[in-house]
């Protein structure tokens, strides 16, 4: 059976919305790289709503000299893309999940493989959670107070008991909390 893991960045103030400039994609200190590159290992698919798709689409593909290693692991990775709207994703290794996607992503949840990781992607984050899908939260925690932006928890929704599993922080500040439900 497979995790469900939400894997966001995370201003302190628990906001996922990026409306500033405290994350680039390519800004990477090393070790936090490599933090990044080894949840990454752990799955085999990545799950995403169609407006984080279609800016993942725009961006990753077309880096020539991406030094992190994502460019190649998004374009190999199975990608799962949540819409009522796409019909074809012009991406490799994609999938459109239509309809009864929470059914779908159930059914994905029970094949035997590595973990469905879900980055960005607000609403469906938020359905995920309110589904009770969610097995695993990864948060990289940004030394930063946006003061605003869609939080990572719905409005009036009580998280069940976590289990801290890790703790870590780097050099430039951001800190990695993974919880387990």
């Amino acid at each position: 059976m497979k995790t469900l893991a939400i894997t966001q960045n995370i201003t302190l103030d628990g906001s996922i919305e990026m409306l500033g400039d405290w994350f680039d994609p390519a800004d990477q200190d090393p070790e936090l790289l490599e933090a990044t590159n080894r949840q990454s290992e752990r799955a085999d698919a990545i799950l995403l709503g169609r407006q984080t798709f279609e800016d993942f689409r725009s961006y990753w593909p077309r880096q020539t000299d991406d030094q992190t290693g994502i460019t190649d692991e998004l374009n190999q990775i199975q990608k799962y893309v949540v819409s009522s709207t796409m019909s074809d994703p012009e991406w490799g290794n994609s999938t459109v999940l239509t309809g009864d996607w929470i059914a779908q992503v159930r059914a994905l949840k029970g094949k035997e493989g590595r973990d469905i990781v879900v980055t960005g992607s607000i609403t469906l984050t938020h359905a995920l959670i309110e589904s009770g899908l969610v097995d695993e939260y990864r948060l990289f925690v940004y030394p930063v107070v946006q003061g605003r932006g869609r939080r990572l928890f719905p409005d009036g929704y009580e998280t069940p008991r976590l289990q801290l599993v890790e703790a870590r922080g780097f050099q430039n500040g951001v800190s990695l909390l993974h919880y387990t439900v």
